[in-house]
């Protein structure tokens, strides 16, 4: 199996979960692991990673991820979320790989959760620093 080619735009799972962060007053910019570098993300004071597996069979991650968390360095001790889409047998070990990652970098992952839907997803959005 071959790794995932970039996607179109953001999915709407993302967009769901800034929607609801934004509605709670929260300014969000989404950086896309396919197109940038994560050099800027050392000065947010909070980051929410979101990630899905890029097989069905596998906790697996795009190698985009960690090249993006590599490359912000000073990420250590910064507060985060993890989330992962649901999407196939592995979803809770794609997420377990997520917060491996995230916690590599030094970074602090204080809430994680698998994302359903858009809908779902900016519910739980509205839940971050409430």
């Amino acid at each position: 199996m071959s790794a995932p080619r970039q996607r179109e735009g953001i999915p709407a799972y993302v967009s769901g979960l800034a929607k609801g962060m934004e509605s709670m007053g929260h300014r969000v910019d989404v950086v896309d692991a396919w197109t940038e570098d994560g050099m800027r993300l050392p000065g947010y004071e909070y980051v929410v990673v979101v990630a899905q597996s890029i097989g069905y069979f596998s906790g697996k991650l795009p190698d985009a991820l960690s090249r993006v968390l590599g490359a912000g360095s000073g990420l250590g001790g910064k507060r985060s979320a993890a989330f992962i889409k649901k999407s196939g047998l592995f979803t809770g070990r794609t997420l377990f790989n997520v917060m491996k990652a995230m916690e590599k970098e030094g970074m602090r992952v204080n809430w994680s959760d698998i994302l359903l839907n858009p809908a779902h997803a900016e519910a739980l959005g509205k839940r971050i620093g409430s």
